[in-house]
């Protein structure tokens, strides 16, 4: 792979984790403001498909890209918009059970789900620079998991955090395997617009309403969470699986809970510790291993 488009990879994916990593800001701001979670992440992806919808036009008009797709690209498409909704839907769920820089950080199972799939299902070699950096930054979540949590977390909680992991890891492995060939604009065209539609559907069969942002300052959290954790992340985590692979785009996936407590310090002025310290020394160890490791295979 030319170095340019691998770091091309390694900084989108670095740019994902991060973005992504800003969920819990938006989503608490806005159950704050009594907005129910269909609610909240329906005007998250409809306003964030109305604005790629706008880039694709633009795109169509001046390089003649269409919206036609074939049928497997079409299935393909389906199957990332499922695997979407399911991951925000449970993800944002479980801040309602458990603090969000909990449920961020337990969601960083998604790595280990990711390498252990490409291992048994698509014969991924694990090098040993690969095995020490799942290995560190387990150890640095786990040591932000035990500083943050003061007592028992809800059981139901944790399963949704995980069944949000794993769909997660389900939705890199499908963008890096599939033969979509189209711009990630597009691409998340399709997938912004099933999860708008997928949360209006959980809205109705869950007794729901669809509430209105109430406020000017709701609105305003809406729009950042359509623009930063829903198109910047999608769009720079399409380009890194693509340029870099599944796993090391998993694994600097790091930086997505190390954002988060980061925002739990500064914005919600969260108690430091050495143990939040060592943890996040620990997660940004793993995190230049894959960054500084040269040649080998594409993952």
């Amino acid at each position: 792979m030319p170095v340019n488009k691998k770091l091309i990879g390694i900084l989108c994916a670095i740019g994902a984790a991060v973005c992504y990593g800003t969920n819990p800001l938006g989503a608490l701001n806005l159950y704050a403001e009594g907005m129910n979670t269909p609610s909240v992440l329906f005007y998250r992806f409809g306003l964030a498909w109305l604005i790629v919808a706008a880039v694709v036009t633009v795109r169509a008009l001046c390089r003649q890209e269409n919206l036609r797709v074939t049928k497997r690209e079409f299935f393909t498409l389906t199957a990332l918009g499922i695997l979407f909704i399911f991951s925000s839907l449970t993800l944002y769920l479980s801040f309602r059970l458990m603090p969000a820089g909990v449920a961020s950080t337990i969601l960083f199972t998604y790595p280990v789900m990711t390498a252990a799939i490409m291992t048994l299902f698509f014969r991924e070699r694990l090098s040993f620079a690969t095995v020490a950096a799942i290995l560190l930054s387990l150890v640095g979540v786990l040591l932000l998991y035990w500083g943050d949590a003061d007592g028992a977390l809800s059981t139901v909680g944790v399963i949704l955090v995980l069944v949000s992991a794993l769909t997660y890891a389900l939705y890199i492995i499908v963008v890096d395997k599939s033969p979509l060939a189209m711009s990630s604009f597009k691409i998340n065209f399709f997938v912004l617009f099933y999860c708008a539609l997928g949360m209006a559907a959980f809205a109705l069969f869950s007794g729901q309403s669809l509430m209105l942002p109430p406020t000017p300052r709701a609105w305003l959290w809406v729009g950042w969470l359509a623009v930063v954790p829903a198109i910047m992340a999608l769009v720079m985590m399409v380009y890194a699986a693509k340029y870099l692979g599944s796993t090391p785009t998993a694994i600097l996936g790091a930086l997505e809970p190390l954002t988060a407590v980061l925002i739990g310090i500064f914005v919600f002025s969260e108690p430091f510790s050495l143990r939040l310290l060592l943890g996040i020394v620990l997660i940004l160890a793993a995190v230049f291993i894959i960054v500084l490791r040269k040649g080998g295979s594409r993952e």
